[in-house]
């Protein structure tokens, strides 16, 4: 039996065996499509209220079904035929709309521009009818390297012959020495319309803050953020988090912009994002979804790459019911790609198992690393941890310090795995030379999702069992008061913390001194460094050693200084 892909979740079961029919139905290899053809897949499109898209190759056979729009349903680059510029992929695709004279939209075209499709037919529908269809085939030499016929009644689609137009178009293509298609055509990074929404629980200072950190939030995870939308709401709607006026307003503007993905700056359920994706078209993801997507990325090491697809897998468990049966979601673009399995075609009792499974790996790691930590307590040489928001410049810290070589980049979650190197300490007064540990630890963010906590709680011991703790600041961020009060809230979640903590207010030499002055006076305790720039990393050092030789009281900071 055949597959059926897209989402086909709450689709009755008499209408899937009809879907599935329809891969028996060849289609004539001189036609688009015939005309019993176009009715059938108008009536089965119209009983399920969604669109449909069937792929046929130029010998006539179907070979992909999937329920969606064309660019929510495409053939993956490692599936297609592959091809010459030249040349294109001897695929079709017939899709169904329920937009009456409205010719497909630029996001459709760009995905038949990305898989060469040989051509797109959309067929209108109305009444279970196909009312009209619009022809689109790509077409060297154009700035936008499409052609997108003015609507044609169906006995002139079908009565096209498919093998002339195709001889003729890609004797064009050829002539002009293949199609180039535009770097935004041909990049697979997705292009975001950001949805935020303001509620009465959050200021308006945070909330524009959220918004920043949710861009390079989707730059770090390689999307490119076109257009930002924003709601006022005493709270988020049910069904859809924004009113049904702003759901049509962000189905307008990501047409516009051309985007096929839309990201909302909180936590979304399930429902909500189905209800979403049904109104708009355009997958939909949340915050959260974007953090495990950057973290599914940065995973280097086996336990990194362990620990995210847990964080993944306890994510998508209660989201099972409303991404549906097809559960290919972990393949290309953000919220989709993770280390674990490619296609999670798999039952709710499939996927307890599997992260039960994790759950043990990770407490085997936490034992290993509490090993690891008892030789070093048993060698008497103190740990010092470096704990702070991410992006903060702890990596940088780090690799100054101790010549570590850690991954840095001016990215969000740029490391997740601890690393920890020896540094060697010269005492001025009596030139003893003391050594130290220091460990970096992964980068905090405001509400950090519970399910990266839980399964990166091995990794997050490290700071649990260091000698003391070292908080490194951005103080060049406009937000960084919410940046300390962001990380302090998640330390206080933690069951036990260092009591000894020094903070270090990173990269001064990017604030004016106007700042810098009213910051040292609010902090008279802190430390001002500039990782790259290796300035007061010898104050620093000695700061650390008085962190671990000094009782707690000589070191602590007022209340307030937080």
């Amino acid at each position: 039996m055949q597959k059926i892909y897209g989402n086909i979740q709450g689709i009755k079961t008499s209408h899937l065996k009809k879907i599935q029919q329809l891969y028996e139905e060849d289609q004539p290899a001189d036609r688009l499509i015939t005309v019993e053809f176009a009715q059938a897949l108008a009536a089965i499109s119209t009983a399920i209220h969604h669109p449909i898209c069937c792929y046929i190759n130029r010998r006539g056979q179907i070979i992909r079904i999937a329920v969606g729009t064309p660019s929510q349903t495409q053939i993956p680059r490692e599936e297609l035929p592959r091809r010459s510029a030249e040349r294109l992929s001897s695929i079709r695709c017939i899709s169904t709309q329920f937009k009456s004279d409205s010719p497909p939209d630029e996001i459709a075209l760009i995905a038949m521009a990305r898989q060469r499709l040989d051509a797109l037919v959309t067929l209108s529908v109305a009444d279970s009818q196909p009312e009209e269809a619009y022809l689109a085939y790509l077409i060297p030499g154009l700035e936008t390297p499409w052609i997108v016929s003015p609507p044609l009644s169906l006995d002139d689609l079908t009565e096209q012959d498919f093998g002339d137009l195709i001889k003729e178009w890609e004797r064009d293509i050829s002539e002009a020495g293949g199609i180039v298609l535009p770097q935004e055509i041909v990049s697979q990074q997705d292009r975001v319309l950001l949805v935020g929404v303001e509620t009465e629980d959050i200021s308006p200072q945070r909330f524009e803050d959220g918004l920043a950190e949710l861009v390079r939030l989707v730059e770090s995870a390689r999307g490119i953020v076109l257009d930002t939308m924003r709601q006022k709401r005493s709270r988020p709607h049910p069904q859809t988090v924004v009113g049904k006026g702003k759901v049509e307003e962000i189905t307008l503007l990501a047409q516009k912009v051309g985007a096929n993905l839309i990201v909302f700056d909180r936590d979304i359920s399930a429902s909500q994002a189905r209800n979403l994706e049904q109104e708009i078209g355009i997958r939909v993801v949340d915050r959260t979804e974007v953090i495990l997507d950057i973290f599914a990325q940065r995973a280097r090491t086996q336990e990194g790459k362990l620990q995210v697809e847990l964080a993944q897998l306890e994510y998508m468990l209660p989201r099972l019911r409303g991404r549906g049966q097809e559960m290919s979601r972990l393949g290309a673009g953000i919220g989709t790609r993770g280390p674990g399995e490619t296609k999670l075609e798999t039952e709710r009792r499939t996927i307890q198992r599997r992260i039960a499974q994790l759950q043990q790996e990770v407490n085997q790691l936490q034992a290993h690393r509490a090993r690891i930590r008892q030789q070093r307590q048993q060698q008497e040489i103190p740990v010092v941890a470096l704990v702070g928001y991410t992006n903060a410049g702890k990596s940088t810290l780090l690799n100054v310090l101790t010549k570590a070589e850690v991954y840095t980049a001016d990215q969000l979650f740029a490391t997740l795995d601890p690393t920890t190197r020896k540094v060697v300490i010269t005492e001025p007064e009596t030139q003893e030379h003391r050594t130290i540990l220091l460990t970096d630890t992964v980068g905090f963010i405001h509400e950090l999702p519970p399910q990266l906590m839980d399964a990166f709680r091995a990794t997050l011991e490290e700071v649990i069992e260091a000698s003391s703790m070292i908080h490194v600041v951005d103080l060049s961020h406009p937000a960084w008061e919410n940046h300390i009060t962001s990380v302090l809230e998640i330390l206080e979640e933690m069951p036990e913390i260092p009591e000894k903590s020094l903070i270090a207010f990173n990269k001064v030499d990017q604030v004016d001194s106007e700042t810098l002055a009213q910051v040292q006076q609010d902090y008279p305790e802190a430390v001002f460094i500039s990782a790259t720039k290796r300035l007061s990393l010898e104050t620093l050092k000695m700061r650390s050693l008085q962190l671990i030789d000094k009782p707690f009281e000589a070191i602590a900071f007022p209340q307030n200084s937080y």
